[in-house]
């Protein structure tokens, strides 16, 4: 991990007996940078859609599409993304949990896109996998001696000393109690089962370890906990991690680089600093403008870009560029032609025709015109775009014939209410009684009393008003 790392992270405060300079890494301990771990090229993974009493392919769901990205030893690669857009499916192909469509992956120079089981069972001691939800990632019906032992047995490895001494060693280091051998998963809290997941995954002592989503199940206290356990055993031990996550403040403390990810596509891919400083995707700036920053000095002061709309369908993504349909930058160029993942600057690819900070790739394009409105939040105050302005106003205009037609309604109930006006007066001759009428609100309870006269001889019967005692 880089020296820098941790200068100007935005995550919980630290434990007691932690120290404050997280990440920190001597650049005499650091591991070598030149030396690429894992190589991935062209990797594709479509889930076909099946039809039909013979189950033929009507479609497929286009859940990675061509990703091309390389991970050197000793780094820490994050990956972010709106969820849909197969971060954790590029997770398990490069474990090779899940067999790729297309592409390739090479671990150590080494093809292992299509090995077979028993050729991946002996790469498993170098690449392990650390699960999202530390709930159902844990076999209830197992000890936790049990599970993180697991790998020894698997593998036919027998750890000097014993298993049993090596998985409470394990458990010892990453800040568990080693009585805990003999407890089950139910005993424990959701920052302990991750961590009983990390020792299982360290158990073989692996190269490379990819975390999907390890800190999004737990709350904010226990994240950082976990977060900063991730760097000590990466500094321990020397670990490459590729971090699968949703919040942009985790990554951005853990990562040495950043992959951006849309519908199955890298869109940016840069060092932390540049991609935070001057993020080239558009997309990449939305979804930093996003992030929360908890100084009430600045409220109302932040720039900030709504996108409206949803993700695209993986099934049927849109041409050209996937990001199109929400772009505020789009042109006529990017509904039909899709642009490469390009050198923008130093350790900066960006996947764009129209970047944010860098030269403009197809200069004097068309405008789309607006495909999807973007809402900018500026010193407090909302702009909105005069096209989006536009369409509300019939939406304005159309309530005001709804008022209007409430009150001829209301006109038309008023006779209806005064009826019985004339009725009480018409009757004179009935005596005093219909004179009290003549009030609207008496008016009302006058056939209430009538009414009981007209009951008399229900109430008078005993077996009727038995029941109505009861």
């Amino acid at each position: 991990m880089s020296e820098t790392k941790g200068d100007d992270v935005s995550i919980p405060a630290q434990t007691a007996g932690q120290d404050g300079e997280r990440g920190t890494r001597p650049a005499e301990e650091s591991a070598p940078a030149g030396d690429t771990l894992l190589r991935v090229e062209g990797l594709v993974k479509h889930f076909p859609i099946r039809k039909g009493l013979l189950k033929r392919q009507v479609g497929a769901v286009k859940a990675v599409d061509g990703l091309s990205f390389d991970v050197r030893a000793g780094e820490t690669l994050g990956v972010v993304g709106e969820s849909g857009c197969g971060k954790s499916t590029m997770g398990r192909l490069i474990t090779r949990l899940l067999e790729p469509t297309g592409g390739s992956v090479e671990f150590e120079g080494k093809d292992i896109t299509h090995l077979s089981t028993g050729a991946m069972r002996r790469m498993r001691r170098d690449v392990q996998m650390i699960f999202q939800d530390p709930y159902s990632s844990l076999n209830p019906r197992h000890t936790i001696g049990t599970i993180v032992g697991a790998p020894f047995k698997l593998q036919g490895v027998e750890p000097e000393g014993g298993v049993k001494a090596e998985v409470q060693a394990l458990l010892e280091r990453v800040g568990l109690s080693p009585e805990h051998y003999n407890r089950y998963p139910h005993e424990f809290s959701g920052g302990q089962r991750q961590r009983i997941g990390i020792a299982r995954a360290l158990a073989l002592k692996p190269k490379l370890v990819v975390a999907d989503e390890p800190v999004s199940a737990l709350d904010v206290s226990i994240q950082a906990q976990v977060v900063n356990l991730l760097d000590d055993l990466q500094d321990e031990l020397g670990l490459t991690y590729v971090i699968i996550a949703h919040d942009l403040s985790v990554i951005r403390h853990v990562s040495d680089r950043i992959a951006v990810m849309y519908l199955g596509k890298i869109v940016e891919l840069a060092d932390r600093k540049t991609l935070y400083a001057t993020p080239g995707h558009p997309y990449t700036s939305a979804l930093l403008s996003a992030v929360p920053v908890p100084d009430p000095r600045r409220k109302g002061q932040s720039n900030r870009r709504l996108l409206l709309g949803d993700v695209p369908s993986p099934i049927a993504p849109p041409s050209g560029c996937r990001f199109h349909t929400r772009c505020w930058k789009a042109t006529a160029s990017c509904a039909t032609i899709e642009p490469p993942l390009i050198q923008l600057g130093t350790g900066q690819k960006v996947a764009c025709h129209h970047p944010e900070h860098g030269p403009d790739q197809l200069p004097g394009d068309a405008p789309l015109g607006v495909r999807a409105a973007t809402v900018t939040l500026s010193g407090g105050k909302t702009q909105t775009p005069e096209p989006a302005a536009e369409a509300d106003e019939p939406v304005v205009g159309a309530d005001e014939p709804a008022a209007e037609a409430t009150e001829p309604a209301a006109e038309a109930a008023g006779p209806v209410v005064e009826k019985p006006k004339p009725a009480a007066a018409a009757g004179p001759a009935a005596g005093a009684e219909p004179a009290s009428a003549a009030d609207p609100a008496p008016g009302a309870d006058a056939p209430e009393q009538a009414a009981p006269e007209r009951a008399a001889p229900e109430r008078a019967a005993p077996d009727e008003a038995g029941p109505e005692g009861k």
